[in-house]
């Protein structure tokens, strides 16, 4: 209000205000996802500080994007949660099934357990890709300080190969050469294979997007510069109010920005086929060759 030039409001004027944002959020919130098919799916939560029956509790505020047919990105919606439980995540993907998500084929999240069935559950014919950020994170914690450095230029070595076939393989070697001095990272890195390397199934021109959570981090960014402001929330209808807001301001400036990935590279088939067990054939024919 005060770059409009107003310096101050009265409390029935802030409550007008704010049952008007409230609607708009709604309708954000609910309106129909009819872009078939949404191939891309990002999922991701912030936690926010919130008063609850007297105390102070965080809470989980979810957000999911998307890349539609036309190759723009989109905001599919927002909700808060008590906790990143499976029930949570899986009311909020039921949600978006209802306004129309469909199409899916690739989800991009963190490995959190609640999250990882809540996809499997309702979005039953979508792959998932675990966010590689967050996973070298979390294999970075099973080596030594010292060398991090070291591990993490291996590991990163994987996905600058140039087709499937080679950043599968290349990982077999990643997964052998840290055996030797790592044990748990070479372990966690083999684990983690078929889901870290779930983009190799989908063209190589959308591989940077889609092989991690970091497409959301701006918007992240973003949101956290709005809530810090408010600090603690008074109540989950504020959170809404705010985030929502915002996200429905971004979701309209994409709608009129350069397209995410184009048309025509959204048109292609899957490059690779996957076995049962998510190793490329080429790799399969690779060993078979010695």
């Amino acid at each position: 209000m005060a770059t409009l030039g107003i310096q101050s409001l009265s409390k029935s004027q802030v409550s007008e205000l704010a049952k008007t944002l409230d609607s708009e959020v709604a309708a954000f919130r609910s309106r129909p996802l009819d872009a078939d098919p949404y191939p891309y799916v990002w999922l991701d939560a912030l936690a926010v500080k919130c008063r609850e029956a007297g105390r102070i509790v965080n809470i989980a505020c979810v957000v999911a994007t998307a890349t539609n047919a036309d190759g723009r990105r989109e905001i599919l919606g927002v909700d808060v949660l008590t906790s990143e439980d499976g029930a949570g995540w899986t009311a909020f993907l039921r949600d978006l099934v209802a306004r129309g998500l469909s199409g899916v084929e690739l989800v991009i999240s963190d490995a959190h357990q609640g999250l990882k069935e809540a996809i499997a559950a309702v979005l039953p014919g979508a792959s998932w890709q675990r966010c590689r950020t967050h996973f070298m994170r979390n294999l970075l914690t099973r080596v030594p300080k010292s060398a991090q450095g070291l591990v993490a230029t291996l590991v990163r070595s994987v996905f600058a190969q140039p087709d499937a076939a080679s950043t599968w393989a290349q990982q077999a070697r990643v997964v052998e050469q840290l055996g030797e001095r790592f044990p748990a990272a070479a372990e966690l890195l083999a684990d983690a294979v078929a889901d870290l390397l779930a983009f190799t199934a989908f063209p190589k021109e959308h591989w940077r997007q889609v092989w991690s959570n970091n497409p959301q981090e701006r918007l992240n960014r973003e949101i956290r510069r709005r809530t810090d402001v408010v600090g603690i929330f008074p109540n989950r209808a504020a959170v809404i109010r705010l985030v929502g807001a915002v996200l429905a301001e971004q979701h309209d400036e994409w709608a009129v920005a350069r397209r995410y990935m184009s048309a025509e590279s959204l048109a292609k088939t899957r490059i690779t086929v996957i076995d049962g067990e998510g190793e490329p054939e080429e790799v399969k024919e690779l060993a078979a060759a010695g």
